[in-house]
């Protein structure tokens, strides 16, 4: 603690040490500091420049008091920033949580709407799952993965407070106007080396190398198989609700739609034009729906093209899903098709019928024609990049231009 100081004179530098705590401390150290296994630690040494009595005793007292109270509870206030988003189930905000000594956090509200519920009741019905699975998430705690903080109801409103991830979502990455921003704002070689190993131009929207878009499904792969195994669906996967972070990862966020498979719920909220072919028929929702999901990603991030319209009515958007493999050679560069274990992995993600997909987020990871095989293809033939370096520092890049007001 700070206010702790030893008892006595420092020995000669060339003997040993001693050290005597009070005996108050001493107690609580011997309660306190042991690991989950009950083995205690060596306590912990203040050396202050004077060696002089405490005077903390009641400092002391009411360390040891709380300390050791069952329940603690206090006041915390957050205060809104900015609106980060907006969607169908509520609105995000950036906001700041402020501790003790200067101490300040970002984090992320996401405010629970109850506009689209006929009856207060369904609402809370909804926010119940939304509770359950946002404990489950906060446990799994990945790092590809949003970390869930708390979740609160507030005058019957649910807000869940989350980690602020500190990057941008690909949707607004795949924008015509964010491409046209960095050609204007980047030198010309750093632009060169762009184009040529993260980012070009496509037909519709920016379009990634393949290297870059495989790896940042891999990161997704890596959170849908944490998800997964804890039986639970994200249900909502889209680029909207993907991260490039600062640190050069990718994280799923939005884990509004998410449930737990023993527990499906009775309205399911979708976003069609990345919704699995069994979801838009009405039928189950599983872990291999979000593996659909994530596939009709993979192929806009190569293609720099939306893969479907939003505004094609049901049985087309149904058709063209099920009708994808002869989509795929007109839409994708030719570099891509040209790649057999690259299409491969597509078509492992895509495929029509739950059955013909990988069977598990894992399994799209490490099996013969998985994303793992990819990147060590190009490993081999000398193509590969600092993949996660690279976008690491374009991320840096775009978010000081975001500072200066130039995005």
């Amino acid at each position: 603690m700070e206010c702790f100081s030893s008892h006595g004179n420092w020995p000669d530098p060339g003997q040993p040490r001693t050290f005597s705590p009070s005996s108050t401390v001493n107690e609580s150290l011997d309660r306190v500091e042991q690991t989950t296994t009950g083995e205690k630690l060596q306590p912990t040494e203040t050396a202050d420049s004077e060696f002089t009595e405490s005077h903390c005793g009641e400092l002391v007292a009411r360390y040891e008091k709380q300390s050791r109270e069952p329940r603690l509870s206090w006041t915390t206030h957050l205060r809104l920033l900015r609106k980060l988003g907006e969607g169908g189930q509520g609105i995000v905000y950036l906001a700041e949580r402020p501790g003790a000594d200067n101490f300040t956090l970002p984090v992320a509200l996401k405010f629970f709407s109850p506009e689209r519920y006929k009856r207060p009741e369904d609402y809370d019905l909804d926010m119940v799952r939304v509770g359950n699975v946002a404990a489950m998430v906060a446990r799994i705690q990945h790092d590809n993965l949003l970390l869930v903080q708390n979740y609160l109801d507030r005058e019957r409103i649910r807000v869940m407070i989350m980690e602020w991830v500190e990057g941008f979502d690909l949707r607004r990455l795949l924008t015509p106007k964010m491409f046209t921003v960095m050609q204007e704002r980047f030198s010309q070689k750093r632009w060169q080396h762009l184009n040529q190993v993260l980012v070009t131009a496509g037909p519709e929207q920016p379009r990634f190398k393949a290297g870059v878009a495989v790896a940042i499904v891999r990161n997704c792969l890596n959170a849908l198989g944490a998800l997964h195994r804890h039986g639970i669906v994200h249900a909502d996967i889209k680029p909207a609700n993907i991260m490039l972070k600062a640190s050069g990862q990718a994280k799923i966020i939005d884990i509004g739609s998410a449930f737990q498979l023993n527990d499906p719920p009775k309205r399911r909220s979708i976003t069609p034009a990345y919704a699995a072919v069994e979801v838009l028929q009405g039928e189950e929702t599983t872990a291999l729906s979000d593996l659909a999901s994530l596939g009709y990603v993979l192929v806009e991030l190569l293609s720099g093209q939306t893969l479907f319209s939003a505004e094609q009515d049901a049985g087309k958007l149904l058709f063209a899903k099920r009708e994808i493999f002869q989509l795929l050679p007109d839409i994708l560069p030719e570099e891509v098709v040209r790649n057999d274990l690259l299409m491969s992995f597509i078509q492992g993600l895509v495929a029509p019928n739950p059955v013909d997909r990988f069977q598990s987020a894992e399994s799209a990871v490490v099996v013969e024609d998985g994303a793992a095989a990819f990147q060590r293809q190009l490993i081999k033939g000398d193509l590969a990049s600092e993949y996660e370096n690279d976008i690491r520092v374009w991320i840096e890049e775009l978010l000081e231009m975001e500072i200066k007001g130039q995005l």
